[in-house]
C-alpha cells in the first residue's frame, strides 16, 4: 500500500508563506495547484502545503522527525530563521520549533545524540 501524506497549514498571506517556508525547507516549492496553495515535497510521498485560509491562519502544529536535525537547524539558520524554542525530552529525543509569521507551529524532531555526539 502507497501512502502520500499532505500535511496543511492555514496562512493569511500567500506570497508571504511561500518566502517563509522556502526558507524553512530550503527548496523552491514541488508545484503550485492553484493561486492560494503551496506545495512543497519532503520526502518521496510527502508533502506539506500552505493555503490561503486568513480565517484559521496561526492554528495548525505539525512536526517531520528528522535524521540530521543539526545540519537541518543549521542550515535554516543561514537562510535567516531560528527555533523559537529547542527541547530536549527525558528520553533523549529532540525538538526545536520554528512559528511562521501567523504563528503556526512548525517543530523538527531528532534522535538523541549519542557519546560521539551525533544522533542515533
Amino acid at each position: 500500500m502507497t501512502v502520500d501524506l499532505f500535511a496543511g497549514i492555514p496562512v493569511s498571506d500567500r506570497e508571504r508563506a511561500l518566502d517563509w517556508y522556502g526558507r524553512l525547507f530550503g527548496s523552491e516549492p514541488a508545484f503550485l495547484p492553484n493561486d492560494v496553495e503551496v506545495v512543497w515535497e519532503l520526502a518521496e510521498h510527502r508533502y506539506v502545503y500552505t493555503e490561503l485560509r486568513p480565517d484559521h491562519a496561526g492554528h495548525a502544529m505539525v512536526t517531520l522527525f528528522v535524521d540530521d536535525l543539526d545540519e537541518r537547524v543549521a542550515a535554516t539558520s543561514a537562510r535567516g530563521l531560528e527555533p523559537t524554542s529547542r527541547e530536549t525530552y527525558d528520553n533523549g529525543v529532540r525538538k526545536v520549533t520554528y512559528r511562521d509569521p501567523d504563528g503556526n507551529e512548525v517543530g523538527l524532531g531528532g534522535a538523541p545524540v549519542d557519546a560521539e555526539g551525533a544522533g542515533s
